[in-house]
């Protein structure tokens, strides 16, 4: 029999894909990855388990994925299509790095993953794979498997009596972390279609927000957040602190329709409190200590950064060689942002930091203004000087 590791979530696919194999003689590592999905692992493994697997690892990744892969995407201001802070993108690197290292480690001669054929998680498992593990097989069962449709996957896990939450009439398909949740498929497949209220777990509806807005101060130490309201946190425990805040009022929910890597549009829901909250305030951290140059060729790296996370490029030279840049420029973004939460809007009201280059003395039109306006009509002379006739 070929031993091989599948990422294994115990969800629909993942549950219907370990009896598949064992059908065609494929013996079966689960592997269940702690990313803050809030599953309890103990009910996963004995799923795992009473599915046909052989072994179950599951491992807790949640500091790792915060420290390694959020927070360098924080500091990279990365935003797929000016949206999507890629929770959910971002742990699939982290996840198949450590599917292949248990693949070694129990000698095993390919690697799983539940992956659809028209999706981006297949590009972001399988280049990882790739890269560290060339010499393994990937197998792909929902890309190449009898099952048509999600309907026929819950009847073929009924006849296999094993317990799956999506039913018929609840069929989404639902990604949670530490850092965010996406969800998609049925009623969210028609883009006219407003998001059920029932979707969102994470976040308030902003109609039955509070009704007094509250203010957070986020202190940032070189581009990463250390501190909500003067307390200091880890940064699990800071991203949870954030979400909770965040989902209480409301922040966070984004729905877009998304170009995906391989040329289809779809339609994604997401919730991000957390992650709505830092990046914006950190942009305007950036706003105050970074001098203009930078800021602009920071957009354009950004934007990089943000496709090569999405498009499944983690482990590349130009994404290692942007963290390098991206932690130059963060050697200036310490100091403390505060922000206004309220009814679903997440507004930046106030900024501050020992290396602020905001000069009062310059900007003011007030007493004590300093500008030396009689260089303005030199200044503007050469401005419009290329452009005249």
């Amino acid at each position: 029999m070929k031993k091989v590791v599948l990422a294994y979530s115990g969800g629909l696919d993942t549950s219907c894909i370990i009896p598949w194999l064992k059908e065609r003689g494929f013996e079966t590592i689960a592997f269940v990855a702690d990313v803050g999905q809030g599953d309890d692992f103990s009910a996963v493994k004995k799923k795992a388990l009473k599915s046909g697997a052989e072994k179950v690892y599951c491992l807790n990744l949640q500091e790792e994925f915060i420290k390694e892969y959020v927070f360098p995407a924080l500091k990279a201001g990365a935003l797929y299509q000016g949206k999507y802070v890629l929770a959910c993108a971002l742990s699939r690197p982290l996840i198949a790095k450590h599917q292949v290292l248990i693949a070694k480690k129990e000698k095993a001669q390919g690697l799983v993953h539940g992956c659809t054929g028209k999706g981006n998680d297949q590009v972001r498992f399988e280049t990882t794979f790739r890269l560290m593990a060339p010499e393994m097989e990937i197998i792909a069962p929902v890309r190449i498997w009898e099952f048509k449709t999600r309907e026929e996957e819950i009847e073929y896990a009924k006849a296999k009596n094993i317990p799956v939450k999506v039913t018929k009439k609840s069929p989404y398909s639902i990604d949670t972390n530490v850092y965010g949740k996406a969800i998609e498929c049925g009623i969210l497949e028609d883009p006219w279609a407003e998001p059920p209220e029932e979707v969102f777990t994470l976040s308030k509806n902003p109609l039955t927000a509070p009704n007094k807005p509250e203010y957070v101060e986020i202190e940032f130490a070189k581009g990463i957040p250390t501190k909500i309201n003067g307390i200091s946190y880890k940064p699990v425990t800071l991203i949870t602190k954030l979400n909770e805040i965040g989902g209480k009022h409301g922040v966070g929910r984004v729905d877009m329709i998304e170009n995906r890597l391989v040329g289809i549009k779809s339609r994604e829901v997401y919730e991000n409190p957390a992650g709505t909250i830092l990046h914006a305030a950190l942009s305007e951290l950036e706003a105050l200590v970074l001098d203009r140059e930078t800021m602009q060729y920071k957009a354009r790296a950004s934007h990089k950064y943000a496709e090569l996370t999405y498009n499944g490029l983690w482990e590349t030279p130009l994404k290692k060689q942007l963290d390098a840049q991206f932690d130059q420029i963060h050697l200036r973004t310490s100091g403390t942002v505060r922000v206004k939460l309220f009814k679903g809007n997440c507004l930046v009201v106030g900024r501050k930091s020992k290396l602020s280059r905001y000069k009062k003395a310059m900007a003011t039109y007030s007493a004590g203004d300093k500008f030396d306006q009689s260089k303005a009509e030199g200044f503007n002379a050469l401005w419009a000087m290329p452009f005249k006739e």
